[in-house]
């Protein structure tokens, strides 16, 4: 097999092995094999095209228009001319289908089912990236620059599988990516290995030109410490950027044995509440029928954040056990408070997928099928292994607990362990989350007042706005801009209470689930994805965990917040009431009892079709999701271009003028013949550093087919650069400039058209970027080591024994 025949097979794998951190995102692997074999084809079909050989830019063609007719086949053989031949209604097809694919994305959990919508997607997404890898590494044969739209792949899939088995997929992705290193370092770098290792900026002289066995260093050693350098930058690059959940808690279960144990793994599900509420169409997610007296404060709640990083409320990392038939009494919940015992029962729709239950909170008890566990301090219940909520049914009995403003009032101290670790608070939250608690709760007497007051500031008197569309940022200044804007929906509220409440010494978490729902007649009330909520839980000993609303016009205000604890100013006066609103009916569902039961359960019926239809023909997402994917887009499609950049800016900068001193004319010289080396290797004339500058000159004129002025030029600058080394006294160069000017002009003159545009788009030289890393690396770590065994000799313990005998 020839060298681009070898080059071409691993810009294969390594594509494939970079597409493999996808695997996640789908319920079934099947995608990858068809992404494999279409991507196979379009490989071929540009191995063929560099023999016949065709141009670099008609075998790209080539292998694009492979693609589409690949694509074309796969996805829209009906409405392609002959079932290959694109056309109009092939492009139909393919928007239909990627609105549908987008449409699903924001539908479904993670792993999602493998429709034709997201299958187009990915296998797409996967050729594409195929075409920009071979096009790089096999047609240009540069093969450290297409790392770049394989870590954007690799990037993509972690982002959006919140890094499931993040660690598996990114060894794959890096193997392929040294693969493909290594390949052509046996190729191409077998060419080059005389400008890696003996023509760097500064060429190594003496020893330290040569191995530790006397060998010159090896190209194949030079590439890899070019893979590990990129590999160590893609490590950094996925943590650095958004990720997507792929439903309403993508909450991750540690696995067990089936015994009954394992753990929870900390997750952060509210960052896909906003997703949920920001749907264009309203879908029903859970119905159920209960008992309860009044269902406005039955909210449905999945589990608790107790964890705050300072830019995220998480799940501690929590063991799991088996459900016992009778779950234990509430923590903190005294028998002297009223608690009435409530029956209600779930269905959950084939839509909703998750892993964690939804339940009246606190529960004392549930009967449902399937693999299920305990979490005991969040009192939730979380699917085991592929265990999820997807149709299922259940009957959950759980306490309707009814303290008084009195007994929260009067409500002792809590124990010192629970006031240690619900309490703790991050040493970079921002001062004006506590000085803001302190200012609002002024006065208060008890952690009950000061609670209320912090609620009915949120909903009332601060003046704040609920807004799904707000995004405040992350990281610790979200709350304290959350604060200054006054503008966000449910997440900002609860999280910003729970942190407020901290910073005055009330245990605080955040809980997330759903609102109550809407009645849907005969006793059935109706929950969709509209109904997504977070609030704040507030520990009370003797009451236990306490939800509060602080998000105005969402759910209900609980009636032990709506009038605070008697003042010791006035006992006799009565509270205020606490004014909060309730939200608005969500749009009717179904009211049409002859709907079957089960498009009921979907949504399908009624005024909820006629939205579905309207959200169909939408934007199909909200305006910073578009942006977003489009900077996505334009981030990646700009990466090639970076080398082209990079030697547009260090042209500018070895020829702009500089000072008037002997040593700034020389160092102009100098940096005149760096350009008009690199200029030349550019265009393919390999640099040798082993020639003087006169020789040099000789070797770039014939090799570069130069005549005229172009010729004469380079014979200019190089008996300047020769007065510059040699001279006792160097006489002043002038027009160096132009002379660059004119050699580059008649360098591409000489050119062919292909050629020049890799000396534009793909120059050779910007490999000195690498060379610069590679040596600020080995500097950097040669000072380390060098601190390293200073440090270590000064230790008695460390130094090396004696080898003298007395």
């Amino acid at each position: 097999m020839s060298g681009r025949g070898r080059l071409a097979l691993c810009a294969y794998a390594a594509t494939l092995m970079a597409a493999s951190a996808m695997l996640p995102l789908l319920d079934s692997p099947g995608w990858l094999a068809q992404a494999a074999f279409l991507l196979a084809v379009q490989s071929g079909v540009g191995v063929l095209a560099r023999r016949a050989p065709l141009p670099s830019a008609l075998t790209i063609g080539v292998q694009a228009l492979t693609a589409l007719v690949l694509l074309t086949f796969a996805f829209a053989r009906e409405q392609a001319l002959l079932g290959v031949l694109p056309g109009p209604r092939v492009v139909t097809r393919f928007g239909d289908l990627l609105g549908s694919g987008g449409q699903d994305i924001e539908r479904y959990a993670i792993p999602a089912p493998a429709s034709d919508g997201i299958q187009l997607m990915l296998v797409g997404g996967v050729l594409v990236i195929g075409l920009m890898v071979d096009t790089i590494a096999v047609t240009f044969r540069s093969a450290a620059p297409a790392g770049l739209p394989l870590l954007a792949l690799y990037s993509v899939a972690a982002g959006l599988s919140g890094g499931a088995a993040s660690a598996l997929w990114f060894v794959l992705a890096a193997a392929g990516y040294l693969l493909l290193l290594l390949a052509e370092s046996r190729d191409r770098l077998s060419r080059w290995g005389r400008v890696f290792a003996g023509v760097p900026s500064a060429p190594p002289r003496g020893a330290g030109a040569f191995g530790r066995d006397g060998a010159p260093r090896a190209p194949v050693r030079t590439g890899r410490r070019i893979g590990a350098l990129a590999l160590g930058v893609a490590l950094v690059v996925p943590a650095a950027l958004p990720a997507f959940d792929g439903g309403l808690l993508d909450g991750r279960t540690g696995g067990d044995d089936g015994s009954g144990g394992g753990t929870i793994n900390a997750v952060n599900p509210m960052v896909s509440l906003q997703n949920s509420l920001n749907q264009p169409g309203e879908r029903e997610w859970l119905r159920y029928q209960t008992d309860a007296a009044d269902t406005g404060g039955l909210y449905l709640r999945m589990l608790a954040l107790d964890r705050f990083d300072g830019s995220r409320w998480l799940t501690s990392e929590r063991e799991v056990e088996s459900i016992p038939d009778e779950l234990p009494r509430p923590e903190g919940l005294s028998s002297s408070v009223r608690a009435a015992q409530v029956e209600t029962r779930i269905t959950a729709s084939v839509t909703f997928e998750d892993k964690w239950l939804p339940m009246p909170y606190p529960v004392a008890g549930v009967e449902v099928e399937g693999r299920w566990r305990f979490e005991p301090k969040g009192r939730s219940l979380v699917g085991d292994g592929e265990q999820t909520t997807r149709g299922i049914e259940y009957t959950v009995r759980s306490l309707a607990v009814e303290p008084t403003a009195e007994q929260l009032a009067t409500a002792p101290r809590p124990s010192s362990a629970i006031i240690s670790e619900y309490t703790r608070l991050p040493s970079t939250l921002p001062s004006v989350v506590e000085t803001t608690a302190r200012q609002i709760t002024a006065g208060a007497k008890n952690d009950y007042e000061a609670a209320v007051r912090i609620q009915d500031w949120f909903t009332t008197t601060g003046g704040f706005t609920y807004d799904t569309d707000v995004n405040s940022g992350s990281g610790p200044g979200a709350i304290a801009r959350f604060l200054r804007d006054k503008e966000g929906f449910c997440v900002h509220f609860a999280a910003s209470m729970a942190a407020m409440a901290r910073t005055l010494g009330i245990p605080a978490r955040v809980a997330v689930g759903f609102t109550p729902g809407t009645p849907r007649g005969g006793g059935v009330m109706s929950v969709s994805n509209r109904n997504a909520h977070a609030w704040p839980e507030l520990y009370f000993e003797g009451v236990g965990w306490t939800r509060f609303e602080p998000t105005p016009s969402i759910g209900s205000a609980p009636d032990y917040t709506r009038s605070q604890a008697p003042s010791d100013d006035d006992p006799a006066s009565p509270a205020q009431p606490a004014v909060t609103a309730s939200r608005a009916p969500a749009p009717t569902v179904s009211a049409d009892d002859s709907c079957p039961a089960d498009q009921r359960l979907r949504g399908e019926c009624g005024s909820s079709a006629a939205a579905e239809e309207v959200a169909a023909t939408g934007s199909g997402g909200p305006p910073w999701r578009l942006l977003l994917m489009v900077t996505a887009a334009v981030v990646v499609a700009a990466l090639p271009l970076l080398p082209m950049v990079w030697r547009v800016r260090t042209r500018a900068g070895r020829l702009s003028s500089r000072g008037r001193t002997d040593e700034d004319a020389a160092s102009r010289t100098l940096l005149a013949w760096r350009e008009v080396a690199d200029t030349a290797w550019d265009h393919g004339i390999v640099p040798d550093e082993s020639l003087t500058a006169r020789r040099s000159a000789v070797r770039i004129v014939l090799l570069g087919r130069l005549e005229g002025d172009a010729a004469a030029a380079v014979h200019r600058v190089a008996g300047a650069v020769e007065q510059v080394l040699y001279a006792p006294s160097p006489l002043p160069a002038v027009g160096l400039v132009d002379d660059v000017a004119r050699i580059r002009a008649g360098l591409a003159a000489g050119s062919s058209r292909t050629e020049r545009i890799r000396a534009r788009l793909l120059p050779r030289s910007s490999v000195r970027v690498v060379w610069a890393l590679s040596a600020w690396w080995n500097a950097l770590t040669g000072r380390l080591g060098d601190r390293f065994r200073s440090w270590s000799g000064r230790l008695p313990g460390l130094r090396r024994p004696s080898r003298q005998r007395g």
